[in-house]
């Protein structure tokens, strides 16, 4: 059997959407045991952010957002309505003996169930207990609710995304994926292996404050520190490079081509290659600063070149040049490129596992399409063990492994409690 990296690690995932579950799916991935508590009946927002859905073994469309599928695999599903005394006692149960508590409630808003850190420490000193709000666990917006667009928009993001203003298409953009609630989950769980690496040491646990706002202002990486060195905050460029020239896309003849140029040798050798050699001896541009700085003049003389060849046969033409250029895409298009199909990012898992004495899925869902984890590690690999989970898949499973009898579970069920 092969090991992983998180064997060991129990994980009580109370998130929703897509920042914790985007954390706790990592860490299932990783190999660690995640059980995810959701509402009785409705479950995860996700599960009905659609369409697209799901369709069934008949190719029927069911009621099961695509959405949830992509951030819940590798995870045990069981349902507790938290907002009663026993499902509280029942989630403080497992909060004893698990090893990470993930939660995106509002600030303060576990405190009324005493499923907040300062409660559940006393009952498990060792539990690392990550929240991901957000604005954070303090400051004048702490208590405000948080969302990705919101966040993109507040942070300067969608100052930075985008065609400039004048331009056709003009104005500010949000990022084509939820980019921030993303980025939140990997920082999130690069924190809890960081914590649970603390703890071997101290044998404590502790609290984590992940805030997307936090997260959207960390990741403009160049851009922020551009900014905070010149005092000039940077405007929307389209596809442009603030700092490199030419690193971007151009009309090709049929269509559109990225060239990627990072230095002044790749440059060197697309002028070669498209035959005009004067243009990396021309001072105005022999180096990446006089090219940023003379952007204008480059891309007047390289536009016409770059249209007199269809994307395919510029690919083809610099694939053998070191010069970085590739097709602008479409998803379709992406998952049938070769080089996706060799690495092998399209995975098809089984809604159950490898568990074989088990009804079908109630939607008839047995396999949901997904894309892979991309961390590769030679010795302890990532374990796929399952698609997202139904609603409430492992409830009774989940149930007994902490203590409860078959009566107990039958008339938790009867008073709608899970």
């Amino acid at each position: 059997m092969t090991l992983s990296a998180l064997s060991g690690i129990k994980v009580l995932d109370l998130s929703r959407v897509l920042a914790g579950p985007w954390c706790t799916q990592m860490l299932a991935d990783l190999g660690a045991d995640v059980i995810k508590v959701e509402r009785p009946i409705a479950g995860d927002d996700t599960r009905h952010w659609g369409p697209p859905f799901l369709r069934d073994d008949d190719g029927e469309a069911t009621q099961q957002a695509s959405y949830y599928t992509s951030c819940n695999r590798n995870k045990r599903s069981i349902t507790i309505d938290m907002a009663t005394p026993e499902g509280q006692r029942l989630i403080r149960k497992m909060a004893a003996e698990a090893d990470v508590l993930v939660e995106n409630f509002k600030v303060g808003g576990l405190k009324q169930y005493s499923l907040d850190y300062d409660s559940l420490n006393t009952v498990n000193p060792r539990l690392i207990y990550c929240s991901v709000t957000g604005f954070g666990q303090t400051g004048p917006y702490a208590e405000r609710a948080g969302y990705d667009l919101m966040v993109q928009a507040m942070s300067g993001l969608m100052s930075i995304t985008g065609h400039a203003d004048g331009e056709p298409g003009g104005g500010p953009l949000k990022v084509g994926v939820a980019v921030i609630d993303v980025f939140t989950g990997l920082y999130a769980a690069n924190a809890v292996q960081a914590a649970l690496h603390a703890r071997n040491a101290s044998g404590k646990g502790q609290h984590i404050d992940m805030a997307l706002l936090d997260v959207a202002m960390a990741i403009q990486c160049n851009q922020a520190s551009g900014y905070l060195a010149s005092g000039k905050a940077p405007t929307r460029a389209g596809n442009l490079h603030p700092s490199l020239a030419p690193y971007q896309d151009f009309p090709s003849a049929d269509g559109n081509v990225l060239l990627a140029i990072g230095n002044d040798g790749q440059f060197a050798r697309f002028c070669a290659t498209v035959n005009h050699p004067e243009w990396s001896a021309d001072e105005r541009f022999a180096t990446n600063s006089n090219r940023v700085k003379h952007r204008a003049a480059l891309l007047a003389l390289m536009m016409p070149v770059m249209k007199t060849r269809t994307t395919g046969e510029w690919v083809t033409l610099f694939e053998d040049k070191a010069v970085p250029c590739g097709p602008i895409n479409t998803l379709a298009e992406a998952f049938d490129d070769p080089q996706v199909k060799a690495r092998g990012l399209r995975i098809d898992l089984p809604r159950w596992g490898n568990e074989a004495d088990v009804a079908p899925a109630p939607d008839g869902v047995s396999t949901v399409p997904g894309v892979v984890n991309p961390i590769r590690m030679s010795g302890t690999p990532i374990t796929y063990r399952n698609a997202a989970p139904s609603l409430g898949q492992h409830t009774d499973e989940v149930l007994r492994e902490i203590g409860l009898a078959d009566a107990d579970i039958a008339r938790l069920k009867t008073e709608k409690i899970v």
